[in-house]
């Protein structure tokens, strides 16, 4: 009996062929942990998922990969659909895969936290780089969909509450793919062209999917590198997008957004009013203090009759020059007793009154005081003073 034998190839496309066959293996979910991924340069990814007693290699072509919202990452668990096929160079079967879901969350909820995380750590949500919105905006651009009823009600409070501001209108699609590059371009542009004082960017409200939009990098970094500050004005109050966190401003509704961008003219009109009546009781006031300081000044006697006044100056005068002169005369005659008394002690202090009473004083040649015979020797030239001169005389004889 002849053996008939198979080349690889062969065998491998019969088990490729019995697996396309198999209805349970041509559309599968299969649960389990990302290991091993890798994202090559092509667009595909490669990875494997595993559980506690197994794994299967998987792979997810660039076209199926370009429509996942979030970046898998080893150890995330994932589901994983698509078809169990063989490879028939490497003879090993793997999943095809063509959609992929985090499990227990869905796809849209682990890219916001992925981008979330993501922003948070390069400080894009920091309260420091939050910019102040100004208190009187004269121009507002409103980065929204043209046919949104949003916009209407934006328009409505602005002109409502603050008439004088001027309104540009960018508009942009806020849903669908296109809708972030647009949204981004807008913001920018407005930058460019310095168009506004203040940008409100929104729509009103939907699903996750409708706002997903304001949930990509393009708007959030768009929104983060604005010169001009920022309202997100973004669908209802519990909806909350990236684009709420990267703002100067979070408004709950686009509503909500109008009423913080501008103020209320009815309360300005009232605050003008409190001024003016604070600034008219202020101004009654200070006019009563001066008419009481007139009244006083028009009842002084210096106006009522000047010539009484100056004579009552020169009198006064005459007292001050007159206790000015006394005290002047006491001050030198205290002076001059004092030096009475100064005098008085230099001079009994003073050498020449010793030697008038018959002492006299030695000085060596360098006219040093000579005070004790060891300052001396024979032969020393020195002079004697007396009160009425002095004598150079030579030492002949040193006692001691």
């Amino acid at each position: 009996m002849q053996l008939e034998v198979y080349e690889v190839s062969q065998v491998n496309e019969y088990l490729k062929l019995r697996f396309e066959d198999d209805e349970f293996l041509s559309a599968i979910f299969i649960r389990g942990e990302i290991s091993n991924y890798k994202l090559y340069p092509s667009g595909h990814h490669y990875f494997s998922l595993k559980d506690a007693d197994g794994a299967i290699r998987c792979v997810m072509f660039k076209g199926s990969a370009f429509r996942l919202r979030f970046q898998p990452k080893n150890g995330m668990k994932v589901i994983a659909f698509g078809r169990v096929a063989v490879y028939p160079r490497d003879g090993v079967y793997q999943l095809y895969c063509e959609a992929m879901t985090p499990d227990g969350v869905g796809d849209l909820h682990a890219a916001f936290e992925q981008l979330k995380e993501k922003l948070q750590a390069q400080g894009l949500f920091s309260l420091d780089r939050k910019k102040p919105l100004p208190q009187y905006p004269h121009r507002i651009a409103i980065v929204t969909s043209a046919a949104g009823a949003a916009l209407h009600d934006m328009l409505r409070i602005l002109r409502k509450r603050y008439p004088l501001t001027q309104v540009k209108l960018l508009a942009v699609r806020v849903q669908g793919e296109e809708a972030p590059a647009e949204i981004a371009a807008a913001i920018r542009y407005a930058n460019r062209f310095q168009l506004a004082d203040l940008i409100i960017t929104g729509r009103g409200g939907g699903s996750i999917e409708d706002l997903w939009a304001f949930n990509d990098e393009r708007v959030a970094y768009a929104i983060a590198d604005s010169a001009i500050p920022v309202i997100s004005a973004v669908g209802h109050e519990p909806d909350v997008t990236i684009a709420d966190f990267v703002a100067d401003l979070r408004a709950a509704t686009p509503s909500n957004a109008a009423e913080l961008a501008v103020p209320d003219q009815a309360e300005l009109r009232k605050a003008l009013q409190a001024k003016n009546m604070l600034l008219q009781t202020l101004m009654q006031k200070r006019l009563k203090q001066e008419r009481q300081r007139l009244n006083a000044l028009a009842s002084a006697r210096s106006l009522r009759s000047p010539v009484n006044y100056l004579n009552d100056r020169r009198l006064l005068l005459d007292h001050t020059h007159q206790r000015l002169c006394g005290a002047s005369a006491q001050l030198l005659s205290r002076k001059r007793e004092q030096f009475v008394r100064l005098t008085s002690k230099l001079d009994a202090m003073s050498p020449l009154k010793v030697l008038s009473r018959g002492y006299s004083m030695a000085t060596d040649g360098a006219g040093e005081l000579i005070k004790f015979v060891h300052a001396v020797s024979v032969g020393d030239r020195i002079t004697v003073q007396f009160s009425d001169g002095a004598a150079i005389t030579e030492v002949q004889e040193v006692q001691k």
